[in-house]
């Protein structure tokens, strides 16, 4: 999978510096892999949650942290759309249109 917005990781990094190393291994694991569906995701991250219109929700560092991202199988990549803490993740009103 390409991961087109590796820079708010980094970003996230920053003002996050202990889930620096967790979303670095979410990220070299997602690189790796070659995903057709929702079942081949959770072969690699049995945590992740489906949220609809092609978002899914990642658990960062034992679930202190939510990643949520775009996937497309099609064209195999992932686009970031929101990093963040539990808190911040449950004021999302409307996470299918992040």
């Amino acid at each position: 999978m390409r991961i087109v917005t590796y820079k708010r990781i980094q970003a996230f990094s920053i003002k996050h510096a202990d889930a620096e190393t967790s979303l670095n291994v979410w990220y070299h694991t997602t690189s790796a892999k070659s995903w057709k569906n929702l079942h081949d995701i959770r072969q690699t991250f049995n945590n992740v949650d489906y949220v609809g219109n092609n978002r899914y929700v990642f658990n960062i560092k034992g679930n202190d942290y939510r990643l949520v991202a775009i996937i497309s199988f099609n064209a195999q990549k992932v686009y970031i759309c929101f990093i963040g803490t539990h808190a911040e993740y449950d004021k999302i009103t409307d996470i299918k249109n992040i």
